[in-house]
């Protein structure tokens, strides 16, 4: 075994062969291959083409996969995240007017910012600025926030001018497929059936299909069609800091936030699960990580998708014995492969992806545990980070209620020291931002 895979990933080293990582990057393309479906679902609502962001997310998740495999020697896949595509959809798109142009722009600008604080090293002083209890709200308040989401798109949740939401029609026939397909999605999962979300995603279409819930007439396409949002990032726009530029900040401070700590958490768990930490709990090549996950950002920009990071799901590969870089390669090949059958995601109805969003959702509470919820200083900055973001359908609004709330608990407890300086400052911004919200 002194072939080129063997001098490249160092398979000997980590005890594994070729067919063994070839089988766990298979294992995670199955596992996180919903993305193909469930974010051109998503991106489309802000008038993006379909198709096209098909392609995207084959496209940026293949190259940012490999990438990955071939820089850093991990197991790690990546792919557009969800959550942020949510917020780039509902929150900055459709809710503050920013067309999706320049939003590509601001997930250029958020890559770049990545990029330069991974080499500057000012990622540790956020790092250590903002408490872990807060990573976790924040990504359950993301999971709640992609849950209510696929709820209101299976029509299980409805808007109620009296009571702001309410319960649908359970008997339509839009809720009644998207509640079988949760439930098919639930027990293949529990019977740890691997890509089970995307087996549920594709029988529910099927099942609409069955019941004509589906009007779609397959046409031709060019490679035009697939390359719709290549290269149509608004970067002067999203520089432009007229009178929303603190808006603008605001985007990319936030696409560049959530991605920072979903990537630490996701290293974390993948790193753990495959034993590649080291005793002291730190992780070999992390830079080599964290810029491989900002140059894959900036491409997906430029390909025309919201920000690429890396995915938890990777963890099923190495459950499957992944443990280099080539299990990342197999899976970054898959989804160049699925990209040239992208204009076919508009097949897909709505009541077959929600369900996928709602057990994502579920998936996105395990953190919450990890959180000292008897302590009042940990406990309410958390609880508003948690409500804030779905009931506010802003990221953003949750992240400032947070950290806000925890640097005034700190301060007023006495618990707060000059290291602290960080916290403080980031919080200093965000009441900042009400005020100017205000106005």
């Amino acid at each position: 075994m002194n072939g080129p895979l063997e001098r490249v990933f160092s398979l000997r080293e980590h005890g594994v062969s070729v067919r063994t990582e070839i089988v766990a990057g298979c294992t995670t393309f199955l596992s996180m291959s919903y993305i193909v479906l469930v974010n051109p679902a998503i991106l489309s609502q802000t008038g993006m083409p379909i198709a096209a962001v098909a392609a995207a997310t084959c496209a940026s998740a293949g190259f940012a996969s490999i990438l990955m495999g071939l820089a850093a020697n991990y197991p790690l896949a990546l792919a557009p995240g969800m959550g942020l595509n949510a917020y780039f959809t509902f929150t900055v798109v459709k809710s503050m007017g920013v067309p999706w142009e320049t939003a590509l722009g601001c997930v250029f600008l958020s890559g770049v910012a990545f990029l330069l604080m991974t080499v500057g090293g000012v990622r540790q002083l956020i790092v250590r600025a903002i408490p872990h209890h807060l990573h976790a709200a924040v990504a359950g308040g993301i999971g709640l926030f992609i849950a209510f989401i696929g709820l209101k798109g299976a029509g299980i949740i409805v808007a109620n001018p009296a009571t702001t939401v309410s319960l649908g029609d359970l008997g339509g026939p839009t809720p009644l497929l998207a509640m079988a397909g949760l439930l098919l999605i639930a027990v293949l999962s529990a019977w740890r059936v691997t890509g089970a979300v995307l087996i549920g995603i594709l029988a529910t279409a099927v099942l609409g299909w069955l019941f004509h819930q589906v009007n779609f007439v397959p046409e031709p396409y060019r490679l035009a069609d697939l390359t719709a949002t290549a290269f149509k990032l608004d970067i002067p726009a999203a520089l432009h800091f007229g009178n929303k530029g603190f808006g603008v900040l605001e985007i990319i401070f936030v696409f560049l936030f959530v991605d920072l700590f979903d990537n630490i958490g996701t290293l974390v768990a993948v790193t753990k699960r495959a034993g590649l930490m080291t005793p002291d709990g730190e992780i070999p090549r992390l830079n080599r990580i964290l810029l491989a996950d900002s140059i894959a950002t900036i491409v997906g920009s430029f390909l025309g998708t919201s920000t690429v990071t890396s995915y938890i799901e990777s963890a099923t590969g190495v459950a499957a014995g992944g443990r280099t870089g080539l299990t990342a390669v197999v899976t970054g090949l898959l989804f160049l492969l699925v990209m040239f059958f992208a204009p076919y995601a508009q097949i897909i109805p709505a009541a077959a992806t929600a369900p996928a969003l709602i057990l994502v959702g579920a998936l996105m509470m395990a953190p919450l545990a990890e959180i000292d919820w008897s302590d009042p200083v940990i406990a309410l900055p958390a609880f508003l980070t948690l409500a804030g973001i779905p009931l506010t359908f802003s990221i953003a609004n949750g992240l400032a209620f947070g950290i806000v709330s925890y640097a005034l608990l700190k301060l007023l407890s006495g618990q707060a020291g000059r290291r602290d300086w960080m916290l403080f400052l980031l919080a200093g911004l965000f009441v900042f931002r009400f005020v100017y919200l205000s106005e």
